[in-house]
């Protein structure tokens, strides 16, 4: 028994349209595991947050974003933490470029430099962010949290 030709071609338009929506979800969005402490109490271990990928999110202060993992420098290493390829930190902007830096950031600047943020965990006993390392690179963001989806 023979597949009606127009039965054919509307399977294979409905996999193309199938594959550009997931090709697109994975271009511009990404759910990342929030692990540790440093963004209670918005974000708790085990939540997962909706993530919008940079440049499509416009960053601002205040915002939730993720960034690259980084142990830090020298002397002041993240405790417990290694650098894998792949790690995410998730933490609130501080102050972008151009913008002044917060107290308690220590670093000579009184405004960001081009192309560096100040992020700040909700938990600051907790957290290993801009009050502990200085700059992070406003390249080495992935994007910004637009929600919180469950746990996991």
């Amino acid at each position: 028994m023979r597949t009606p030709k127009p039965l054919v071609v509307a399977l294979l338009a409905v996999g193309a349209v199938s594959g550009a929506v997931i090709w697109w979800l994975r271009r511009n969005w990404v759910v990342i595991t929030v692990e540790g402490p440093s963004m209670e109490p918005t974000f708790y271990a085990g939540d997962r947050v909706a993530v919008r990928r940079t440049p499509r999110f416009k960053v601002s202060t205040g915002d939730v974003v993720v960034t690259r993992q980084v142990n830090g420098p020298p002397g002041r290493e993240r405790p417990g933490s290694r650098t894998v390829a792949g790690s995410w930190m998730i933490k609130r902007v501080g102050a972008m470029s151009g913008e002044p830096v917060p107290a308690g950031i220590p670093v000579p600047d009184e405004v960001v430099p081009p192309g560096k943020l100040v992020l700040l965990g909700d938990n600051s006993n907790a957290s290993f962010d801009s009050r502990v390392n200085g700059y992070f690179p406003e390249a080495d963001l992935l994007g910004g949290v637009v929600r919180k989806m469950s746990r996991a």
